[in-house]
């Protein structure tokens, strides 16, 4: 008989490893046995069907036509545990891990909003201490300016190729504007089977055009933009408005594109783009605009520094006639904490970002500016999000393979050539275009768009 190594180690060892695999086999057990029942329970609206090796669980209704119904196959077993510790984000990461197979993310999605009461028992006292203590660090140390270029760095600073290979081609990330709210809700409607006047592009033009003509901006105008994204509002405000543009950003890799995307258009002399915090504004910007703008970047802000950012608003914009306009994604009213608890969405695609109830924000503007900016406008955004959702998970899918060696070169550091983490990163993406598709859907998130004046 041959000695195998294991064979030579103290027999305390072997026992020691015994108890471990007891221990984890018992916890998966448990963890299953728990989120059955708890789904038995507290599945009352669609039908969801979970497969593993122990056999196949059903619950909701039985009726085949109930919508959604879902299918998920469990290939790892620590899926339950996953689940049972992490709660929705531990869904995310068995997701990501490759734990679990499903033809209909999104509708998995649907069943957990549409039975999150029901579910609580789903967000396990493990993950409510794990995300507590994120929120709490959130609230009260808040967004600093070393914490905000880091987000910066995760966020945006990981590849233009990628953008690219699922955005329009003036590159907005944020929400479009479609014909009606319907068209945006409507899910049999894709970019690529679409009339030119209603693709994602002519909506994406649509949406800029909207911003800058609530902010009332006329030839010679003078803007400032939080936020410049790849420089898509600052070029449509130079070009079409003739207006000239401050533009402030922290991530390194936006501001070269959209400093190559205004030379190619020769608005070089109309627009500056800024690599600075926006608490760092130069003196010469004091009274020195007609208008301020800023498209989904105040969800990088943090409650902390709400008053802070419309005190600078306040700062900047000139004493008379002057306009902000301000978007962003939303809590609503009754969800809204400054105590946000870890989600997928603040792990790992903006870290540490918070989103805004328009109460919230309504009130510390006029707190910061003592009513100086009157609030005239508040629009509700939040049933165009899903279709855009849904179109940069169309053009993600079906573009990647012409965009790929350009992802991998721009992120050398990421190991993306391996397969499998390219297919991690790849799920990260898909995952969140399902997950936030089906919150603005179900009304879990919004989105709206505010306009301040001072006459």
């Amino acid at each position: 008989m041959i000695n195998s190594p294991i064979s030579r180690w103290p027999s305390s060892v072997i026992s020691q490893l015994g108890f471990t695999r007891a221990l984890h086999l018992w916890l998966i057990n448990f963890a299953r046995s728990t989120l059955t029942e708890a789904c038995e329970k507290g599945v009352l609206i669609g039908h969801l069907t979970i497969v593993d090796t122990q056999g196949t669980y059903s619950f909701g209704s039985n009726d085949k036509q109930t919508e959604p119904h879902v299918t998920i196959e469990v290939v790892n077993d620590a899926f339950w545990t996953r689940v049972l510790f992490g709660g929705d984000l531990g869904f995310g990461e068995a997701y990501l891990a490759g734990d679990i197979k499903t033809d209909d993310l999104k509708g998995a999605f649907q069943i957990w909003l549409d039975n999150r009461s029901s579910l609580e028992c789903l967000s396990a006292f493990a993950s409510r201490v794990i995300t507590s203590l994120s929120a709490i660090s959130s609230a009260l140390i808040g967004q600093t300016q070393v914490k905000s270029r880091l987000n910066a760095i995760a966020s945006y600073d990981t590849s233009n190729a990628l953008f690219e290979c699922f955005l329009s081609k003036e590159m907005q990330y944020s929400c479009a504007l479609w014909v009606t709210p319907e068209e945006g809700l409507n899910p049999f409607l894709l970019d690529q089977t679409d009339t030119p006047e209603v693709s994602l592009e002519s909506a994406q033009t649509r949406k800029l055009h909207h911003v800058l003509r609530a902010a009332r901006v006329k030839p010679g105008d003078r803007i400032l933009e939080f936020g410049s994204g790849w420089g898509a509002l600052a070029i449509t405000a130079a070009k079409y408005y003739k207006c000239t543009v401050d533009t402030i950003t922290l991530s390194t890799e936006q501001k070269k594109l959209a400093e190559e995307r205004i030379r190619s258009e020769g608005l070089e002399n109309l627009i500056t783009v800024h690599l600075c915090d926006y608490r760092d504004l130069p003196k010469s910007f004091e009274k020195a605009f007609d208008a301020f703008v800023s498209i989904e970047m105040i969800e990088h802000v943090g409650p902390r520094y709400y008053k802070t950012y419309f005190k600078l608003v306040d700062w900047a914009l000139k004493s008379q006639s002057a306009t902000a306009v301000v978007t962003t994604s939303t809590c609503p009213e009754g969800r809204w904490t400054a105590y946000q608890t870890e989600d997928f969405c603040r792990k790992y695609i903006w870290p540490n970002g918070t989103l805004p109830s328009p109460t919230i924000l309504i009130t510390s503007a006029a707190k910061a500016t003592k009513s100086r900016l009157q609030l005239e406008c508040v629009e509700n955004h939040s049933a165009h999000y899903p279709r855009t959702l849904r179109t940069w998970a169309h053009n993600l899918a079906t573009r990647f393979p012409q965009y790929r060696e350009k992802i991998i070169k721009d992120q050398p550091a990421s190991n993306l050539e391996d397969p499998a983490v390219m297919e991690v990163f790849l799920r990260k993406w898909m995952y969140l275009f399902g997950y936030a598709e089906a919150g603005f859907e179900k009304g879990y998130i919004g989105c709206h768009m505010f306009t301040w004046r001072r006459l």
